[in-house]
């Protein structure tokens, strides 16, 4: 056989999830059960929007107590500050009072925030992605405790993990394909945007955000299979695999007879392989390579098929 003219890439492999770029999680800052929870999946909502409410009729009663005697001590500044301007109280005791009203103050204030963050809001404008909470929950503060997903449909991007023996190869702008189970038409397209400059040493990975274009036909929450085209050669000269022996070496056909000749081996694939220098596209070798052939051995083609 003689050698193909083709396009050859090479790839790095990696998998991951489709996320928006732009996305906030809800969750409870508190341990408390949930009370209302909106029903409002994919309808648009707005920074500050309440979207869920935690019960808080125990904060609401400590409240009630603080701000009770909050009135009360400055119902008693009143009375000092009468008996001070008539000479019977101290300035001390005055100033204590003083002191007091403001030490309660500053407790309403905490305690008005804690019943607050009781209610839960949207923190950006966006769309409803996913709600995972039920009224009568005990909504936490773990991870696995998110309320709802708040985002922005587009655009989207692909949250790819890539072994740290390949993250060198990675650069911003390069041309990934991507595959699903779900698209079987082709690859489709994306474009490698930032990679994380601190890896993970558990599972020896680097974090690559793709994006992708507007008009993706992905969702949100798919796991994408990627492969990162860092080097393609259009019109390079291919080979076989089976046709390479060891030490990067080819068998040329000359006048009936196997010759070895090495060859300069580029992107190695799992069919072809290129070769960039050592024989030419009329260049007559051998494929597949027996491992017990050697140079001077009289050869003869043989039809695909034929024994």
């Amino acid at each position: 056989m003689t050698p193909q003219i083709g396009n050859v890439a090479e790839v790095v492999y990696a998998t991951g999830v489709v996320e928006p770029t732009y996305w906030a999680k809800v969750s409870a800052l508190q341990r408390k059960r949930i009370v209302a929870l909106c029903h409002c999946e994919g309808k648009v909502v707005h920074k500050g929007d309440s979207v869920g409410q935690l019960e808080d009729a125990e904060e609401r009663a400590a409240l009630a107590e603080i701000e009770a005697r909050l009135a009360r001590l400055r119902e008693d500044r009143q009375r000092l500050e009468t008996l001070l301007n008539r000479n019977v109280a101290t300035r001390t005791s005055y100033d204590d009072k003083v002191t007091q009203i403001r030490e309660y103050e500053a407790r309403v204030a905490a305690q008005r925030d804690r019943v607050a963050d009781l209610v839960l809001k949207a923190p950006m404008d966006g769309i409803v992605l996913r709600r995972d909470g039920e009224v009568g929950e005990i909504a936490g503060i773990g991870n696995a405790d998110v309320l709802l997903w708040i985002g922005q449909p587009r655009p989207l991007r692909i949250v790819a993990e890539v072994n740290e023996d390949d993250i060198v190869k990675i650069r911003p702008g390069q041309k990934v394909l991507l595959r699903h189970e779900g698209h079987l038409a082709g690859p489709l397209a994306a474009t490698v945007g930032t990679i994380t400059p601190k890896g993970d040493p558990l599972t020896k990975t680097f974090r690559v955000y793709l994006d992708l274009p507007d008009d993706t036909p992905l969702m949100i929450g798919m796991s994408i299979e990627a492969n990162v085209v860092v080097r393609e050669v259009l019109g390079a000269l291919l080979v076989p695999a089976e046709a390479l022996a060891e030490s990067a070496t080819v068998f040329r056909v000359e006048n009936g007879r196997a010759q070895p000749a090495a060859v300069d081996v580029g992107i190695r694939g799992t069919r072809m392989v290129e070769v960039r220098g050592g024989i030419t596209g009329a260049t007559k070798i051998v494929s597949p390579v027996r491992k017990d052939l050697t140079g001077g051995v009289r050869v003869r083609p043989r039809q695909i098929g034929a024994p």
